[in-house]
């Protein structure tokens, strides 16, 4: 692909041609990035003749996505997700204008339908017969979904504690699921094992470097919901590290292309109990594993797979990370929603609640434009969500009945 320079190790420096390996650096094992050539794509790529562009989806930004073409892709609108001003939490926590991003629109429910689409393309591009994706849920269900249709089997490792909704969703979609009675680091390693010996094509986000770049197209359309300008902060949760990478990675892009003058400053957001790239930010950058326990499956990472390209989002953002309790993080689900009518999964929600924590510390200015990406729907983890709410009344079926309970709750005189 003329557009891509090389894949290139984060670690060593090691450049490589895009058909001369498939995801790690064959020399030190580093995650690698794709780099382009952006002169020859701000030959194409005019953000002028973006108001006549009606693809209305991720596969608009096509000349900064490592693929040749979405055609094969099932047509499922990936991408293009809402953004709404919310100026009722703005006006709470003092914030000058508040963007809440909906990656829960996404047609599995989340941010990671966007790697998925590109790990896909690639994958029909390399003529695969077998995708592989080891995770608690979402990413998985995402490449189950866009494979469904398609001459490709899907073989999912995922681990037994998964929400079963997110379960439900791979064997809809006719994956290939083992269950793996572990953590999702040792789902991941099985995953990597499997790859390596059947030369199956992995998804797995920080192993392979496909579904970094579709995760970016997210900052390309905040960027132009803004008029081409980006946020002055956007908070996003993190587990393996892939979503903010991939956020900094669009934003840094559309630096490189000249369409930015300002960066925005990166905010992690983890779980308490599964803060290891957190640790590593305030510890020079030396990333440690934890013992991972929080109720947001999506961020119950014990070695992030995508640590470096994190950090280094934050170091060149000049960022931060904060954590939130597993108790903040449940509270968070139905405040949001009946503030800013968005039910969240609990990684979701911890950025709701991080936001709350970045406004109570100080560290957002008056003036300034904040983001929040809402990775998950609700409805993939409605388990953690019913630990905070009361059950319904059940009445007789009488109207005097119904009369009774609706005066207990202030309904009726």
């Amino acid at each position: 692909m003329k557009k891509i320079l090389n894949l290139q190790c984060i670690n060593c420096g090691r450049e490589y041609k895009t058909n001369e390996v498939h995801f790690l650096c064959s020399s030190c094992g580093g995650n690698l990035e794709v780099n382009y050539d952006y002169k020859l794509i701000a030959k194409r790529f005019r953000v002028d003749e973006f108001c006549d562009n009606r693809n209305y989806d991720m596969w608009r930004y096509m000349d900064l996505l490592p693929i040749n073409d979405h055609e094969k892709v099932p047509n499922v609108h990936v991408g293009w997700t809402p953004v709404y001003d919310n100026k009722i939490i703005a006006k709470e926590l003092g914030i000058s204008k508040l963007l809440i991003k909906d990656e829960g629109r996404n047609p599995t429910g989340s941010i990671k339908d966007r790697g998925s689409a590109v790990a896909v393309a690639r994958a029909l591009e390399l003529g695969v017969k077998v995708i592989a994706d080891a995770s608690t849920g979402n990413a998985s269900d995402s490449v189950a979904c866009l494979t469904a249709s398609l001459p490709i089997r899907t073989v999912v490792f995922t681990t037994k504690d998964a929400p079963f909704p997110k379960i439900t969703q791979l064997l809809i979609y006719g994956a290939e699921v083992f269950t793996v009675d572990g953590s999702y680091d040792d789902a991941f390693e099985l995953c990597k094992k499997a790859v390596e010996e059947y030369g199956w094509y992995s998804r797995a986000a920080g192993f392979n470097p496909f579904p970094r770049e579709g995760k970016k197209t997210c900052a390309f359309e905040l960027c132009e919901y803004l008029g081409w300008e980006a946020p002055d902060k956007v908070v996003c949760a993190v587990g393996d590290g892939t979503v903010i990478s991939g956020l900094w990675k669009g934003f840094v892009d559309f630096q490189k292309l000249g369409i930015l003058e300002k960066m925005p400053q990166m905010i992690a957001i983890q779980a308490e109990g599964s803060a290891a790239i957190k640790n590593a930010f305030e510890n020079n950058g030396v990333v440690t594993p934890v013992k991972a326990k929080t109720v947001a499956d999506s961020l119950l990472v014990n070695y992030p797979r995508d640590a470096q390209f994190a950090l280094q989002a934050l170091q060149e953002s000049k960022g931060t990370a904060l954590t939130v309790t597993d108790a903040e993080i449940i509270a968070a689900i139905p405040e949001l929603a009946r503030k800013a009518n968005i039910f969240a999964e609990p990684a979701g929600a911890a950025v709701y609640a991080g936001l709350k924590k970045l406004a109570a510390a100080g560290l957002i200015e008056q003036d300034e434009t904040v983001a929040i990406i809402v990775g998950g729907n609700g409805l993939k983890d409605t388990f953690t969500a019913k630990q905070i709410l009361q059950k319904p009344d059940i009445i007789p079926a009488d109207f005097e009945s119904f009369k009774k309970t609706a005066k207990s709750k202030g309904l009726i005189k």
